[in-house]
């Protein structure tokens, strides 16, 4: 699979890339790659307030890059976006799972009629892109053994993961049914420069880098034994490019994940140390995330490995001192 890692260069310089929610946190990220590859990059994002979209993630590629503030589930826009597209990395959605169980019909207009549209478009304007899905590691919930493999039971713990299964499977299906050339990434904990870190409802992982930065009290959830696999953002780019342009994943779901997964104190540990400050404490289970709490829960990454020669090269330690740096040097953009 070396090859494949050689040959990214080649096979996205003058090509046509959409990114759907490409002013966020691994959207942005994404475009940053891509337009060093030489790709032609259009980027989609509404910019709902709160869900990470944030302009400021591409400086330094705003004027390589066409940006289009629209609603990916608006069906006139998107037919419009897909065409001629070489590659479509669809990454738009909102992640909380906590506002999905506060507002579950917003969640199934977010993450899954718009990414039907999206399919639809392409079925009918472009059948010959391929796609690539953010899908997520919580569609499986309370684990039956670990690591979780791609064979393991759906069993979405809130409205998210319902929403987020359902739409993979629109992924799938659009293959198995139309061609489409689609494939889906059942994403970890990301994190990494350009992440949300203004309030707790994105992930943990964004939060806690933010108190630790501020030298506040990071509130860890039960006894903080609980087993986390982390995946820096750089790597997760690495897995979609390389999904992008490979045959043989199409149709498929794959896991991403850690060569090995970290308690939750053992992350705070790591985070606090090379931040040089922040703190932390153990606190019961608030009754509205005990009900959606999976317990332990960490990916194997057998799976695309073998497909694709993927494994995370950029591990804790580092990938914190670069988030951090990246954070703590533009503060103004992440912190209001």
């Amino acid at each position: 699979m070396d090859s494949v890692y050689l040959s990214i260069n080649n096979l996205y310089a003058g090509k046509k890339v959409l990114i759907t929610g490409g002013l966020g946190f691994i959207g942005s990220n994404l475009a940053h790659k891509l337009v060093g590859l030489g790709a032609e990059v259009t980027l989609v994002d509404c910019l709902v307030p709160d869900q990470g979209g944030n302009l400021f993630n591409i400086q330094g590629i705003e004027d390589k890059v066409k940006i289009n503030i629209s609603d990916m589930g608006e069906r006139n826009s998107i037919n419009h976006l897909v065409r001629k597209q070489n590659y479509i990395f669809n990454l738009a959605g909102q992640t909380s799972h906590i506002d999905s169980m506060r507002h579950p019909f917003t969640d199934l207009e977010m993450n899954c009629r718009a990414h039907l549209t999206l399919l639809e478009a392409c079925r009918e304007n472009n059948p010959e892109a391929k796609i690539v899905y953010a899908g997520t590691r919580q569609i499986y919930g309370k684990p039956d053994y670990l690591p979780l493999d791609e064979n393991h039971p759906l069993r979405p713990p809130d409205v998210n993961g319902i929403h987020k299964v359902a739409a993979e499977w629109y992924h799938v299906l659009y293959n198995k049914v139309y061609g489409l050339r689609t494939t889906s990434l059942r994403l970890t904990n990301t994190y990494g420069p350009r992440q949300i870190i203004k309030h707790n409802r994105g992930g943990f992982t964004g939060w806690f880098i933010r108190l630790a930065i501020g030298n506040e009290v990071i509130k860890i959830f039960g006894d903080g034994s609980q087993l986390r696999d982390f995946n820096y953002v750089d790597d997760v780019v690495e897995a979609f490019l390389l999904a992008g342009v490979d045959k043989e994943t199409e149709g498929e779901v794959f896991n991403l994940g850690a060569e090995k997964p970290h308690t939750l104190l053992e992350f705070v540990d790591v985070l606090t140390g090379v931040c040089g400050s922040g703190q932390y404490e153990l606190v019961p289970f608030p009754k509205e995330r005990e009900q959606i709490d999976v317990g332990s829960v960490y990916s194997s990454i057998d799976k695309i490995k073998k497909a694709l020669g993927w494994s995370p090269k950029i591990f804790l330690e580092e990938g914190l001192r670069q988030t951090i740096q990246y954070l703590k040097e533009n503060k103004d953009y992440y912190w209001q």
